[in-house]
């Protein structure tokens, strides 16, 4: 019988998460090497436009649950969910993209299904009558190598472990019948308070430009904004300048703040601690800006420039101003 690999596509305000379309690129890869099948479920109060786009990517099949009660991210309605979706579409692995939601279902998921998981995996692979890979452990001081049977296996996948590749399709879509009462919640979700609305999503951000302990006053902010302004690049900070308040701690990267893995990552007066390496190691291309030539984010950046960020910025923020003005 062959492997069929399905992954759960996570959906916030209407938007595919670009890391769910990784996990989706990477089973299409695994079904073409594998000869079984790479499919999709969308769990949301509106899939039709979501399942519409989700043809571009490549999957061989789509199913979909919807329901009022999926507007927001809550648990109980959303584990049943899944759990019908398993016992219906009978995968062999079902693959997340590591989210905070993923992370809230997980576990449960695979426990009610007494089932395997391998849970923020940065490489998989299907084995015989499982999954293997890596898993970074202790701020991704060490490399795990882990490994799963059984079926299905549940498993989640770091942002930016993955290319996302477009194939388009015209994959059948299966709409799952479900039902949910408000009366089965213990918990109600009354209000969600997002902190800024124009503010780039750090997990999303295709570049972040991220500020340290060398960004020191009101002048060093500005630059650091009006540098993510020009490439439309997110902000975050390091956990001194969350704690310090310079920063929400919402942009706080690292491991005990947000995992971030975009195309370019620019880190200004930061020193490169591995408890903040731990949050933006998958990042394609790392810049490092600071005028301590011993740093050891220089270790890991493929670009490093040496000087104080406040003679530096200017200069760079104007030469990328040149070279946007002249595409």
């Amino acid at each position: 019988m062959s492997t069929q690999l399905l992954t759960y596509i996570s959906v916030n305000d209407g938007k595919i998460k670009r890391s769910s379309l990784e996990v989706l690129s990477r089973c299409n890869q695994l079904a073409e090497k594998h000869g079984g099948t790479s499919a999709a479920i969308v769990i949301s109060d509106s899939v039709s436009g979501i399942a519409d786009e989700l043809k571009q990517y490549g999957p061989s099949a789509i199913y979909t649950i919807e329901d009022p009660i999926f507007k927001n991210h809550l648990n109980t309605p959303l584990l049943r969910a899944m759990s019908k979706a398993v016992e219906e579409i009978q995968p062999s692995v079902v693959a997340f993209a590591s989210t905070e939601g993923s992370k809230d279902i997980l576990g449960a998921l695979a426990a009610n299904k007494k089932a395997a998981a391998l849970p923020d995996m940065s490489e998989f692979e299907l084995s015989d009558g499982g999954v293997k890979g890596k898993r970074p452990v202790m701020a991704s001081k060490i490399i795990s190598a882990v490994e799963a049977t059984g079926s299905p296996v549940f498993i989640s996948v770091r942002s930016g472990s993955y290319d996302v590749a477009e194939n388009e399709t015209n994959p059948e879509i299966t709409s799952i019948p479900f039902s949910f009462s408000d009366d089965d919640l213990k918990i109600t979700l009354r209000e969600i308070i997002s902190a800024s609305s124009d503010r780039i999503d750090l997990n999303e951000a295709e570049a972040v430009v991220a500020a340290g302990r060398g960004v020191k006053d009101e002048e060093g902010r500005e630059l650091i904004s009006e540098l993510a302004s020009v490439l439309n690049a997110g902000i975050g900070a390091s956990r001194a300048l969350t704690e310090a308040g310079a920063y929400d701690p919402s942009l706080q990267i690292g491991q005990t703040g947000k995992v971030v893995s975009p195309q370019l990552y620019i880190g200004v007066g930061i020193s490169g601690a591995i408890q903040h390496v731990a949050g933006m190691a998958n990042s394609k291309v790392v810049v490092a800006i600071n005028k301590d030539p011993d740093a050891p984010i220089f270790d890991i950046a493929d670009y490093g420039l040496v000087g104080d960020l406040y003679k530096v910025l200017p200069p760079f923020i104007e030469e990328l101003k040149k070279v946007k003005s002249e595409k």
